[in-house]
């Protein structure tokens, strides 16, 4: 055997790596298990049985919400602890959970994630963004009747243009964007409202496909996706997700990437001092407090274009959310520049008496949340010369907000401010950065967006900090040449979604179209994250999750152990019976066998998969062709053992003779399996990958470990058979003349297609939900049930398949049915 040396370094190394990618997945089973133990022990059943007061019904009841509670306890105890230690490295409880073999939707569960397209966001972007006063009253009215309403937007929105002003015409704020669709100045409301109509279906699809595009990027955790209804919702269901936070990242960034030019903070600081006096004097002439600052804001700040907030309101809601988020965890500690007074004496240098906290926040109302970007020199304070205009806590970015709002009149009508996506200067603070945009366009847009990149990549900057690399197009290399050719030793803000990611400075002109995102602290999966948005390209508008929940398994607990101990059972008694057929050749084969489905889960591990029914069955496929093989080889050595051969020539000769039939059927079914990845999503997707890496393994195993074995044992003289006296010359004198009945078959084979193609003709294929849709159904009982008595009662009823599956608590089931789908 040549390169027998080299095999066996492979064989060596590949089963370190999965010894390695494998041992994850123990340990963190292992502190699973002591979870369970620690739930149910004595302390549990104790205090059940003292709060039920001797009722069996309550004592259930009791034990069931106090074990849960113990285990997650116990969980999250464990969390940051160290449990695997492997060459120096440590490995928590979170770490190795990550690192897992997780179980799919239809196996274990996972997230279900409702997504809603916007399309109020979609209408206001077909019209140019209109300021028409009788199109922003209707969308306002058509908003407000659809909070009571179950009616489609766009038919609300036409009911409304028409109540406020009968003789309004559509056509004369559609028709710009519209000219190429056949719609003119002339065209009547019902002719728009068709074009509006398909405008938006293709744009709810485009966002149905790009969402689908990130998450396959997302993994190989074969994820279910799928339109709800004519509406704007998208239904994600994903498997074996461990970080949702980055899930809701993932789904609901639009993708929108801006790059603007900026302000420098020397060109501003005397407005925001100018911004800062005419706020205390707002907030004495009002008489109130900074938190309800937003009750004297007046209504004509919503058409503000200096503030990011007022444009895009979405904004303040998510750094609302912030702020709560910031305020239950304590973790955020405010850093404003009252901290840099009090330390450097500055009140003294400015010619101020000693002024106490509250004395300082009222004459200082914006400086006392935002701390400005100044630094200190030889006692005095000077203006930073970069984009950054001043920094606050996460849980003052709101009040910020609505007190740069009462001052818009006072800050340059092309001013833009924005915040920072995380925190990147004092990180343990939970400190935001707001930067200084400036408007240079009539239309109030960026310069250069997103639609101009071609290709995104996770990358490593010179100092190894993780970045995200772009390249663009023609179009995008020239105006990115002629931007950074005018703001040489300047900032240029990169912004994605309404949050600044980056802004280097420019230190010479781009003629190539290539630029990248780096800083605040990204971690890999972040950019790579990124990455994917870019790529699989701008949501048309703004994807918000309107709900979500955790479902268990399409299949219920006793079809999956019925379902691993068939798969089990069987697999046994292939072992067995290669044992019996073939006697120790036999149980060369089995350790081959054994051996690929180590590889293979050791691989799939290394990539992350996530276990799911077509994976399985990708891997029963693959266990089969593994065994073929191990078939082919055998009954080739054994006829060359009846040809009188030595058993190592032999054995020789049978591998030899048998690559050829074992390549091209291992080949083809690769191609297959490639064509189906390339081509496939979700289940699919998931079925192809185990069965691309079955193969790939079952050929190393089945060639090369066994044939290292067999040299081996006869390096050692140790006995090698292929047989025993039942199967040695089994099969060996059978005779069909097949050719001779050739006649015969072919008119059995021409029956069975005839009836086969009228079949198809008359009954038709019997499409599942994938392909023909149906209704879903969340249905909550009194008491825990098991979806699969649910599922066979009501398979029984609509004379179909249904899939059910436990949605959140295990009293409450998502019941998916295609029965009278057709009937409205």
């Amino acid at each position: 055997m040549q390169n027998k040396g080299a095999i066996k370094v492979f064989a060596i190394i590949l089963a370190l790596a999965s010894i390695f990618q494998l041992s994850f997945t123990f340990f963190s089973n292992k502190v699973e298990s002591n979870a369970v133990k620690y739930a149910s022990n004595d302390q549990a059943i104790n205090l059940a049985n003292r709060l039920s007061q001797g009722d069996l019904v309550k004592q259930i009841y009791y034990l069931d919400s106090i074990s849960k509670a113990r285990k997650q306890y116990y969980l999250d105890s464990m969390s940051g602890e160290v449990i695997f230690n492997i060459l120096l490295k440590q490995y928590t409880y979170q770490d190795c959970k990550e690192r897992e073999i997780n179980l799919g939707l239809d196996l274990k569960g996972g997230m279900n994630v409702m997504l809603e397209v916007n399309v109020v966001d979609i209408v206001k972007a077909l019209s140019g963004k209109s300021q028409d006063p009788t199109f922003k009253e209707a969308i306002n009215m058509a908003v407000a009747k659809q909070r009571e309403s179950q009616r489609n937007f766009l038919d609300l929105f036409a009911e409304s243009f028409e109540k406020i002003d009968p003789n309004a015409r559509l056509a004369a704020i559609f028709a710009y964007e519209f000219k190429n669709k056949g719609i003119n100045t002339n065209s009547t409301n019902e002719e728009v409202l068709h074009v509006i109509r398909a405008e938006t279906e293709g744009a709810i699809d485009r966002s149905y496909q790009i969402i689908r595009t990130r998450i396959d990027r997302f993994g190989v955790a074969q994820p279910n996706i799928q339109r709800i209804g004519t509406g704007g919702r998208i239904l994600v269901e994903l498997p074996g997700i461990k970080d949702p936070e980055r899930v809701r990242k993932l789904l609901q960034g639009t993708a929108n990437l801006e790059f603007w030019e900026t302000y420098s903070f020397t060109e501003l600081a005397p407005y925001f001092g100018d911004a800062n006096q005419r706020l205390k004097d707002i907030l004495k002439a009002e008489l109130q407090p900074i938190s309800d600052v937003e009750e004297i804001i007046p209504d004509e700040t919503t058409s503000d274009e200096s503030l990011q907030e007022t444009e895009e309101p979405a904004l303040a809601d998510e750094i609302e959310q912030d702020d709560v988020i910031s305020d239950q965890s304590d973790q955020a500690e405010e850093a404003s520049l009252e901290d840099l007074i009090s330390t450097d004496s500055l009140i003294t240098q400015a010619g101020q008496d000693e002024l106490t906290r509250e004395q300082w926040t009222e004459e200082n109302p914006l400086f006392s949340y935002l701390s400005p970007a100044y630094y200190q020199k030889d006692g005095q304070l000077f203006a930073s010369e970069g984009a950054a205009v001043g920094y606050a806590s996460i849980k003052d970015t709101a009040s910020v907000n609505r007190m740069l709002k009462l001052v818009k009149n006072i800050l340059p009508r092309s001013l833009k401010l924005v915040w920072t996506a995380k925190h990147e200067r004092w990180q343990e603070d939970n400190i935001l950065t707001l930067y200084a945009l400036k408007i240079t366009t009539r239309d109030g847009e960026a310069p250069l967006s997103g639609d101009v990149i071609v290709n995104a990549s996770q990358d490593y900057d010179q100092n190894g900090q993780v970045e995200v690399s772009m390249t663009m197009n023609a179009e995008g290399a020239r105006i990115w040449k002629r931007l950074t050719g005018e703001n040489i030793g300047h900032q240029i803000a990169i912004v994605l979604d309404d949050y600044v990611r980056s802004a280097p400075n420019v230190n010479g002109e781009i003629p190539t179209g290539q630029s990248s995102i780096s800083g605040g602290g990204m971690t890999v999966e972040e950019a790579q994250d990124m990455a994917n948005i870019l790529k699989a390209g701008k949501l048309p508008a703004r994807a918000r999750i309107v709900q979500e929940e955790v479902v268990g398994p399409s299949l219920g607990h006793e079809a999956i152990i019925a379902g691993l101990s068939s798969f089990i059972l069987a697999f046994v008694l292939v072992l067995l019976y290669m044992v019996f057929y073939y006697n120790r050749a036999g149980l060369v084969a089995d350790i081959a066998l054994m051996s690929n489905i180590f590889f293979l889960f050791g691989i799939l591990a290394s990539l992350g998969a996530v276990l799911t029914l077509p994976g399985i069955a990708g891997i029963v496929l693959t266990l089969g062709m593994a065994v073929d093989a191990n078939v082919i080889i055998y009954e080739r050595i054994k006829e060359e053992i009846r040809l009188g051969k030595g058993v190592r020539l032999a054995i020789s000769d049978g591998y030899k003779n048998a690559y050829s039939a074992i390549i091209d059927g291992n080949v083809t079914t690769l191609l297959t399996g490639i064509v189906l990845y390339i081509f496939g999503s979700g289940p699919v997707q998931g079925f192809a990958t185990t069965l691309i890496i079955g193969i790939l393994s079952s050929l190393f195993s089945a060639i090369f470990i066994s044939r290292l074995i067999f040299t081996w044992a006869l390096d050692k003289n140790y006995a090698v058979t292929f047989g025993n006296k039942l199967t040695q010359n089994a099969f060996t004198g059978i005779s069909l003349d097949f050719i001779g009945k050739r006649k015969t078959f072919y008119v059995l084979s021409a029956i069975v297609v005839i009836i086969g193609i009228g079949s198809l003709f008359t009954r038709g294929l019997n499409q599942g939900i994938d392909f023909t849709g149906g209704r879903t159904y969340v249905i909550r009982f009194d008491n825990n049930v098991k979806t699969d008595e649910i599922r066979k009662s009501l398979s029984d009823v609509f004379e179909t398949s249904t899939e059910v599956k436990t949605f959140g608590p295990s009293s409450q089931v998502k019941v998916t049915t295609k029965y009278l789908i057709e009937d409205d």
